[in-house]
C-alpha cells in the first residue's frame, strides 16, 4: 500500500477517493469490471472514487483485496471520513431551515456486521428498501440506524425514524393512518395538504411528497407486511430501511437481510469494546478468558445482552469477569439475567423507577411524566433518568425525550409483578393517568377554545407540570404527546377510569380542530358519553353529551347534535352549572341558526352572556356578545351588529389573540363595507391574520369567505373572488366537504354580480344539494332565493317554483320569512 499512502487530499473523505482511485490503477480494471469483481454497483462505485460518497468499510476491503493490499492503513482516514467535525449552524438569517434528522444516534460500538452491513447498502442501492429480520436483541435496529448514517449525506432533505411498535408489550402496534400522519408531520407538510382520512389516500400523498425528495426512512419493529407496504417509498429516489422480528414475506419487492447472533469473536469485541477494556494482556477479560466464554454464552451472542452486561463491567471497575458471570448466573434466561443483574446495581429508587417504566405502554415520556408516575420530585426524577440511561437501561431519544426497548420494558414489568403490590402497580397507573389529564388540561388552558375550559377533577394534580409559555409552546406539546394521550385514553377506557374516559378528549378538543379533524374526536366523545352514563354524575354527563353534539356539529351531523345537545340541556337544568349551560347555549345557537331558526338564535346567544356574566367569565361573556353581533348581521341589522362588534373590541383584554375578537372583527368588517371600506377591510384582513397565525384553517377559510363578502359590497368583484376562490381551495385541501356549504351562496352571490351567472347558478345548486341531507335548512333557503333571482329574467315560472320551495321551508320551521 505504498504508493497508496502517498497520496494527500484536501480533507479525509477526499484524501480516501484519492487511494481508492490508485487501487484503480494497481486494478487495471474499469469501473464497471472493477465493480462488478468487488460485489459493488458500478454507480456506487463511481460516487466512491470521486469522492461524492463515502464507501462503507466492507467496500473498502473488497478493492484492497482484488489488488492484494492490506486494507488496515486506510482504516484511521476511513474513520475520520466518517465522523467530521461538524459544520458551524447556519444562521436563521440564511433563510432555509435545517433539514429534519429524527435517526436515533448511531452507537459508537458498533461491530462485526461487515457482510450484512454491505448487503442492506447493496439493497437500498438496487431496490431503494431493505427489510432487516431476526431475533428480538439481535442488533436489527442497531444495523438499520449504522446504515442510515452512512446513507444520511447521500439523502440530504430529510433522515426519518418511526416505531410502529410491532413487539411492544401491552400496547398495539402503531397503525398506518398514524404512521403515516406522524411521517408527512416530521415533513412538516401543512396540515392542509394532509388527507383527513382513507390510508391510501395518506400514502399517495405521503409518495407525492418522497417523489421530489431524497430522504431515507428507517421503519422500526415491523409487526408484518401489511403494517408496513403503505409507507414504502414510491417512484423518486428516497429509500426506507425496515427492522421486523418476523420475516417480511409480503414485501415481496423488497429484498430482505437476515440476521444471526454475533460470532464468538464478534461479540467478545463487542464486549471489549462496550466495557472499556484494554485489549491488551493487562486487561479484565483477557486474564479470564473462561469467564468471557461464560458471558458470551448467557448472553447468547446476543449485541442487546452483551451490551448490557458490558455496562456493568464498565461502571464497576472493581469487579471481575468472574463476579459479573456469577451475578448473571443468578437469572433464569440470557436476557433476564442481563437486565436483572443491571437493575441489581441500581439503588432502590432507581430500581423503582425503572420498574414502574414498565407500566407506560410505549413510546417515549420525559422527566414529568416519570416524577408523576414514581411520585417524586421532577429534580429527582431527572437524576434518576440520567443514571438509567447509563446503564442502557433507558434510552435518551432526543434531548429531554427518553424511552425503552421493547425488551427492557417486558423485563420492566415483569419484574414489577414479581417486586410490587397489586396496590402499589394501580396507584402508580393511576398517577400515569392523572398526570395526562392534567397536564393536558394545563396545555388546553395555553390555547383557547370558544369558551374557558373547566379545569380539570379527575384524580390528583401531579407535583410537576410543564410549564407554556403561550400556545404555541402547548400545541408543541401536544403534538410530542398525542401517542402517549391516545394511549392514556385507551388505558383509562380498559381500566374502568370513567373521569379520566369522560375529561381527557375534552381537553384535546383545540388540537383536534387545528390539527386532526373531526372524526376521531367524535369517537372519542362517543367513548366518553359511556362512561359519563356509567358514572351517573349530571354535570358531568351534561358537558359529555354537549361536547359530542359540537363534535357532531362539526362533522356536519345536524340531526345527531340536536339530539346531544337536547339531551345535555336537560340535564344542565338539574346541575345549576352556569359556565356549562352557558357553553351549551352559544352552541345551540349556532346550530338553530344553520337549521334556519331566526328568533331563537339571538335569544341563545343573550343568554349565553347572561349566564357567563353570572358565571364570571369576561371572554365567555364578550364571545356571546360577538356572537350576538353575528346573528344580528345575517338578520340584516348592520347597524346593531357593528356596534355590539366594537362594544367587544373595546372590552378590555390583554391576550392579542382574545378568542372572541375574530369573531367580532369578522362581523364588524362586512357590517360597514358600505360605509367605512378601508376601515372593513382592515378588520377583516386583522381577523384573517389571526386565524392564520393560530394554525386554524376552518377559521382562515371563514374569514377570507367573508372578506369576499366584503369586497363585493365595495363593488370590489375581482378582489372579492380571489378571496372566495382561496377559502374554496382551502376547504378542498381540509377533505370536509360539509363545510362548503356555509360560504356556498355568498360566493354564488359574488359571482352574479361580477357578471359569471353559470358559476352563480352552479354553486347556488351545490349548496341545494348539500344542505338538506346535512340539515341546513336556511342555507337551502338561500339557495332557492338564489336561484330565482338569477332565474327571473330568463324564466319567471321557475323562479316563482324556487321561491315557492324556499318559503316551504320557512312554513315549515314555523315562520313566514327569514
Amino acid at each position: 500500500m505504498d504508493g497508496i499512502q502517498r497520496t494527500a487530499a484536501v480533507d479525509p473523505q477526499s484524501e480516501l477517493a484519492g487511494r481508492l482511485r490508485l487501487i484503480q490503477e494497481l486494478s487495471g480494471l474499469g469501473v464497471r469490471a472493477l465493480a462488478r469483481d468487488a460485489g459493488l454497483s458500478s454507480s456506487s462505485l463511481s460516487r466512491y472514487l470521486s469522492g461524492q460518497t463515502l464507501p462503507p468499510w466492507p467496500a473498502v476491503i473488497a478493492l484492497c483485496r482484488l489488488v492484494k493490499r492490506d486494507p488496515r492503513p486506510l482504516r484511521p482516514l476511513w474513520e475520520r471520513s466518517s465522523n467530521p467535525l461538524p459544520a458551524p449552524p447556519k444562521s436563521s438569517r440564511q433563510g432555509r431551515p435545517r433539514p429534519r434528522n429524527d435517526l436515533p444516534r448511531d452507537v459508537p460500538d458498533f461491530t462485526g456486521r461487515e457482510a450484512e452491513l454491505a448487503a442492506v447498502l447493496a439493497a437500498v442501492d438496487s431496490h431503494r428498501a431493505v427489510a432487516v429480520d431476526g431475533m428480538a436483541g439481535v442488533g436489527k435496529s442497531c444495523l438499520a440506524m449504522h446504515a442510515a448514517h452512512r446513507l444520511a449525506a447521500d439523502y440530504p432533505d430529510a433522515q426519518l425514524y418511526v416505531d410502529l411498535h410491532g413487539f411492544t408489550e401491552g400496547r398495539e402496534p402503531l397503525d398506518p393512518d398514524s404512521a403515516l400522519r406522524m411521517l408527512l408531520g416530521a415533513l412538516d407538510v401543512p396540515s392542509e395538504k394532509v388527507p383527513r382520512e382513507g390510508v391510501e389516500q395518506l400514502a399517495a400523498c405521503w409518495r407525492s411528497e418522497l417523489a421530489s425528495r431524497r430522504v431515507v426512512v428507517v421503519i422500526d419493529n415491523a409487526a408484518d407486511a401489511d403494517q408496513v407496504r403503505p409507507l414504502l417509498p414510491g417512484a423518486g429516489p428516497s429509500v426506507a430501511l425496515i427492522t421486523s422480528r418476523n420475516r417480511l414475506l409480503g414485501l415481496d419487492e423488497v429484498p430482505p437481510v437476515s440476521l444471526d447472533v454475533l460470532s464468538p469473536q464478534e461479540s467478545a469485541e463487542l464486549l471489549a469494546r462496550a466495557s472499556g477494556d484494554p485489549s491488551g494482556a493487562d486487561g479484565r477479560l483477557a486474564r479470564d478468558p473462561d469467564s468471557v466464554a461464560e458471558v458470551l454464552r448467557l448472553c447468547g451472542h446476543l449485541p442487546l445482552a452483551l451490551r448490557l452486561a458490558a455496562a456493568r463491567l464498565r461502571h464497576r471497575p472493581g469487579w471481575t469477569v468472574g463476579i459479573l458471570v456469577e451475578r448473571m448466573a443468578e437469572g433464569p434466561s440470557e436476557f433476564d439475567t442481563a437486565f436483572a443483574m443491571s437493575v441489581r446495581q441500581l439503588d432502590r429508587s432507581q430500581a423503582r423507577l425503572f420498574r414502574m417504566l414498565g407500566l407506560l405502554p410505549g413510546g417515549s415520556f420525559d422527566a414529568y411524566l416519570a416524577a408523576a408516575l414514581a411520585d417524586v420530585p421532577l429534580r429527582s426524577a431527572r437524576a434518576m433518568l440520567e443514571d438509567l440511561v447509563d446503564a442502557h437501561l433507558v434510552q435518551e431519544s432526543t434531548a429531554g425525550r427518553y424511552r425503552l426497548h421493547d425488551l427492557v420494558r417486558q423485563h420492566a414489568r415483569r419484574a414489577g409483578a414479581e417486586q410490587d403490590s397489586p396496590a402499589e402497580r394501580e396507584g402508580a397507573l393511576g398517577r400515569f393517568l392523572d398526570y395526562y389529564v392534567h397536564a393536558a388540561a394545563a396545555a388546553d388552558s395555553a390555547m383557547p377554545f370558544l369558551s374557558p375550559g373547566r379545569p380539570a377533577s379527575a384524580g390528583r394534580p401531579p407535583a410537576a407540570l410543564p410549564h407554556f409559555t403561550d400556545k404555541n409552546a402547548a400545541f408543541a406539546w401536544l403534538v410530542a404527546e398525542y401517542e402517549n394521550l391516545v394511549a392514556a385514553f385507551e388505558t383509562a377506557d380498559a381500566v374502568g377510569a370513567d373521569a379520566h374516559v369522560c375529561e381527557l378528549p375534552r381537553f384535546l378538543r383545540a388540537y383536534f380542530a387545528r390539527r386532526c379533524g373531526t372524526t376521531h374526536l367524535n369517537v372519542l366523545f362517543e367513548r366518553s358519553l359511556s362512561a359519563a352514563e356509567r358514572l351517573g354524575d349530571p354535570l358531568q354527563l351534561a358537558e359529555v353529551h354537549s361536547d359530542l353534539g359540537f363534535a357532531r356539529y362539526n362533522a356536519g351531523r345536524m340531526a345527531e347534535a340536536d339530539a346531544a345537545y337536547e339531551a345535555a340541556h336537560v340535564r344542565l337544568a338539574q346541575a345549576g352549572d352556569f359556565a356549562s349551560e352557558a357553553e351549551l347555549a352559544l352552541r345551540r345557537g349556532y346550530l338553530k341558526w344553520d337549521e334556519g331558526y331566526v328568533e331563537e338564535p339571538l335569544e341563545l346567544f343573550r343568554l349565553a352572556g347572561k349566564l357567563y356574566e353570572q358565571a364570571g367569565s369576561a371572554t365567555g361573556t364578550a364571545s356571546a356578545a360577538a356572537s350576538e353581533a353575528w346573528a344580528m348581521l345575517q338578520l340584516g341589522h348592520r347597524d346593531e351588529a357593528a356596534q355590539r362588534a366594537r362594544e367587544v373590541l373595546a372590552t378590555p383584554h390583554t391576550d392579542p389573540a382574545w378568542p372572541p375578537t375574530l369573531t367580532a372583527r369578522i362581523t364588524l368588517g362586512v357590517a360597514i363595507a358600505h360605509e367605512e371600506p378601508d376601515e372593513a377591510a382592515e378588520h377583516l384582513r386583522k381577523a384573517l391574520a389571526l386565524a392564520r397565525e393560530d394554525g386554524h384553517l376552518h377559521n382562515e377559510a371563514w374569514c377570507l369567505n367573508c372578506l369576499g363578502v366584503a369586497l363585493r359590497r365595495m363593488g370590489r368583484y375581482e378582489e372579492a373572488l380571489t378571496a372566495h376562490r382561496k377559502a374554496f381551495a382551502l376547504l378542498d385541501e381540509l377533505f370536509e366537504e360539509h363545510w362548503k356549504v356555509r360560504f356556498l351562496n355568498g360566493y354564488a352571490e359574488t359571482c352574479r354580480l361580477a357578471g359569471l351567472p353559470e358559476e352563480s347558478l352552479r354553486l347556488h345548486q351545490q349548496a341545494l344539494e348539500l344542505a338538506p341531507p346535512l340539515g341546513y335548512r336556511y342555507e337551502a333557503v338561500r339557495a332557492h332565493e338564489g336561484i330565482a333571482t338569477l332565474l327571473d329574467a330568463t324564466d319567471p315560472d321557475a323562479a316563482t317554483q324556487q321561491r315557492a320551495a324556499g318559503q316551504a321551508i320557512l312554513l315549515e320551521l314555523g315562520q313566514g320569512g327569514h
